[in-house]
Parts: structure tokens; sequence; C-alpha cells
């Protein structure tokens, strides 16, 4: 794949780029090599984005990309800091897709309408939508993202469990999922039925609800109305706040610590992202399969997606080289490619998504089998995207408290009741 890693070289010996873990700046050459630096910010290690910077310079080699690592958690504050002084000092950051309306709000990103036409041929359309605001473009497109419901094969066949379906034409439900988690529970030594990664995260509770539905959580003609105590939200969220209580997920970990719960065999089912395909694949003794994300019995089938754009900051002075390579790294296949190079996510560009899916089928092992056909057809058929407002940072906010109160024995009903009361009071300066 014109000098890039293969898929199957990503899937074995990868453990993939984990959010910020440097606060240090990263470059390719001095500052006074004679080329021109374009300076780059986002929430990844500098592992992750090496090989699209080393290809994007090797193709322009009078540019140079010097990249920041920043910790996610840290990353929205540091860009409002930054971005509300005019700073000149970053060309190019990493952009949370849902937070395209508040940043094009605030006047934070170029805009791009200039080559829109240019990327909606080169990108997915949910891609394209959720990248623009306005309808103008106002960022480029880099991953899109889904969920698997990854099991520990030796656990089911230990506890005499059938093993789920990978065909979505089988999806299991969350009702059938924490049965078998019982079973197992009961007849092996795990300690847990079920692991959702991304807790008391939107991104990963939003199919709990939308499910349901309960609809995304904020609504009316401006979006900045909140509509989280809808029946469907008050039983999706009853239902994560049993989860808790009856012990059949952990309390007191964090989101990193569920898939380490998950590997050294404590549960049989994990819900997360495709990134873990590549850390997964690293571990020895562990027999894991992939199936798609459970759904209510009562309910329909929804996934989580969106991911990451790149912008361009409107006060930088490099406007041109900070172009050109977002331009790279989300219009042109090997280098949209290039950004996955370190980590099995998925790309946003419609030439490398195919090319991606048809290397993960080619080198498919027995644990990944059927894992490209399972996301092809949920980002077809099931993927809902997180509401699209100026509100939406405030909002994550409010509901990643209100979400954690839950898992940790809040009423449901009554938690959202209030979380739906401070969103009303942080909007109200917004409209």
């Amino acid at each position: 794949m014109n000098g890039l890693p293969s898929r199957r070289n990503v899937l074995r010996g990868a453990l993939g780029a984990t959010a910020g873990a440097v606060l240090a700046g990263c470059g390719n050459g001095s500052a006074d090599d004679g080329r021109t630096a374009v300076r780059f910010l986002g929430p990844e290690t500098p592992d992750t984005f090496r090989p699209v910077i080393d290809a994007f310079e090797r193709a322009h080699p009078e540019l140079r990309v010097d990249y920041t690592p920043v910790p996610w958690a840290q990353l929205n504050d540091v860009l409002q800091l930054r971005l509300s002084a005019k700073d000149t000092a970053i060309d190019v950051y990493c952009v949370d897709q849902p937070r395209v309306p508040a940043l094009t709000a605030r006047g934070f990103l170029t805009d791009l309408t200039p080559i829109a036409a240019q990327a909606r041929e080169a990108v997915t359309e949910e891609q394209h939508a959720v990248s623009s605001w306005d309808d103008r473009l106002r960022c480029l497109p880099i991953w899109t993202s889904t969920q698997y419901l990854f099991y520990n094969a030796d656990l089911l066949t230990a506890a005499g469990v059938e093993h789920p379906a990978a065909d979505p034409a089988g999806r299991w439900t969350w009702e059938r999922i924490l049965d078998a988690g019982r079973q197992v529970m009961d007849r092996t030594d795990a300690d847990y039925a079920l692991l959702i990664e991304q807790i008391d995260a939107y991104y990963g509770l939003q199919p709990l609800v939308e499910s349901l539905g309960g609809g995304s959580g904020i609504t009316g003609p401006d979006m900045l109305t909140p509509a989280i105590t809808t029946p469907g939200w008050i039983e999706a969220m009853t239902w994560y706040r049993q989860l808790f209580a009856d012990g059949l997920s952990p309390r007191g970990v964090t989101s990193p610590e569920m898939a380490p719960i998950f590997t050294g065999g404590r549960a049989p089912f994990f819900v997360g992202g495709p990134w873990n395909l590549g850390a997964f694949a690293t571990i020895e003794n562990l027999t894991w399969r992939t199936a798609p994300q459970p759904r209510f019995a009562a309910g329909r089938a929804v996934t989580p997606t969106d991911s990451w754009s790149w912008g361009i900051n409107p006060y930088s002075p490099q406007q041109s080289g900070a172009q050109r390579f977002i331009e790279y790294a989300s219009l042109t296949t090997d280098g949209n490619l290039a950004t996955i190079a370190a980590s099995p996510l998925i790309p946003a560009n419609r030439a490398a998504f195919a090319r991606y899916t048809e290397d993960l089928r080619a080198d498919a092992t027995d644990a990944t089998r059927g894992a490209a056909d399972i996301m092809a057809y949920e980002l077809a058929n099931t993927a809902v995207s997180r509401p699209r407002s100026i509100g939406y940072t405030q909002f994550e906010t409010v509901m990643t408290s209100a979400f954690s109160d839950i898992r940790n024995g809040s009423d449901a009903a009554g938690r959202l009741d209030r979380a739906a009361d401070e969103l009303v009071r942080t909007w109200e300066r917004l409209q």
C-alpha cells in the first residue's frame, strides 16, 4: 500500500495511539532547516500521526509539520483559550465533530467552502455533513467510527453459552446479553457480565437512549432545548443504573480500565470501538470475537458514529501550507490511509475506506473475521451522529456528570430533571 504498513501488521503489532500522553511538542526538523513549519495540535500521541506527517513531508519537501499533543481532557480548554486570544502559533487542529457548530459560531475555523465540491467527492456524505455548518464546509473529516460487541469466546464456551452471531440480522438484544452474562458469572470465575468502554460518555450511551426512541436529548428550532426527560431517556438510564446496582458492571473504574478487565478474562462481553481491534490482537491467551452492538428488545438497532475532522485556525499565518496538509490527510487516498497506519481507526475518505475494508477482510483472523462487514453495515444502516448544536460542548459536560451520578446510584428520572434544568440555565447565555 505505497509504503504504508499492512492492515495485518496494524492489527497484530499496533496498540494504537491513545489520547494525549504528553504535552511536549514534536517536530520532524529544526526551526532553521529552511522549511516552512505547519503547527498542528491534537489529542493523540505523536506515534499516531507520525506516518501521515512523514508521508506529507516527502510529498511536500518545502513544508515541515510540527505536532503538539494535548491530553483529550484539556484539548477544548486549550483551544478555547488560545483561539480566543487569536493565537497565531496554531495552524491546524483536531476538531471533535459535534463541536463544529460551536467552533464556527466563535469564528475559530477557516471557511473551506472553496474546496467543498472536492471534499464532497472524496469523503462520505455523512462525514461531509458533520464537517459543515450553516451550509459552509468548516473542516475536513479524517476518521469516522462505530462500535462492536467484543466477546470472550472461551468464557462463553466454558459456561455453555451460545456465541453471538456476527450477522447483523442475528443481532443480540441487551436483555439477552445480560442473561448470558449472568450465566457466565454463575458458571465461571468472571466478575462481571458486561463492560461498556465509554462509561459516562454521551458517545457510548447515546445508542441506549436512541434505541428506545428517546431522541438525541437536544431539540428546538435552534437546537438549544433539552429533551432528556422523555420516556426513552428515563427507561434507558434506569437500565444503565441497574447494570451497576446489580453488580453486572463495575463501579469505581474509569473508561481506560474497562478494556483490561475484559482482556483479563473477568467479563464475557465488552462494547467498544474499532481501536480495540489492534490492541486486542497483541494479547496472548485471549480468544475474542466481534459481533454487532446489541439493541433493546423493544427498540431498534443504533450505533454511534462521528470522530475527528481537522480544521484551520483563521488566525494562522500559514493558511496555504495548513490547507495543503489537511487536504493531503483527508482528500487523498494514501494520505488518509497514513492517518490510520498506527491504529485501526476508520478512514473518512471513500477510496481509503474501500481499501481499508478490503484489507481487513483479506487479512482477517478468527478474531476479526466479520469485523469489516459489521462495520460497513453499521455505518450504512444503524449509525446515528451526535446532535448538532452550538451548545453541544455544554451539553456533553452536563450529561457526563449526570451519567456518572446515575451509574453510582442516583435515581434516573430525578437526575435527568436536574440536568435538564442546568442545561436551560446554561443555554440561556447562547440564545
